[in-house]
């Protein structure tokens, strides 16, 4: 499952264990070629990595914060801590060899 967030809310939801935040725009055709990929990841990563969303329309202050420019954009944090930047559509492989290099870590 993916977790819709917000500005208000980001911090508390991505504090604790791996998580991954889409940043993206419903206007943004390879933000919506990358939302099926980060829904059969999160079902396959269930329990190990924490997946959330959040619309760069209606929450600008977390997006300005990271300096995101493009969008689709993933925020890996590890415990709090930002471990990586993924800018741009990435195939299902790739990211899930990523995500199992994040989760070795």
């Amino acid at each position: 499952m993916v977790t819709e967030i917000s500005d208000q809310t980001f911090n508390q939801e991505t504090d604790k264990g791996l998580v991954i935040t889409d940043f993206s725009a419903t206007w943004c055709p390879p933000c919506q070629m990358l939302k099926p990929v980060i829904n059969n990841l999160a079902e396959q990563y269930d329990g190990k990595v924490k997946f959330t969303s959040m619309d760069v329309d209606e929450n600008q202050q977390v997006p300005a914060a990271f300096g995101i420019q493009g969008i689709p954009t993933l925020v890996v944090k590890k415990d709090g801590k930002v471990i990586a930047q993924l800018v741009g559509f990435r195939p299902e492989p790739l990211l899930k060899a990523q995500l199992e290099k994040y989760l070795a870590e």
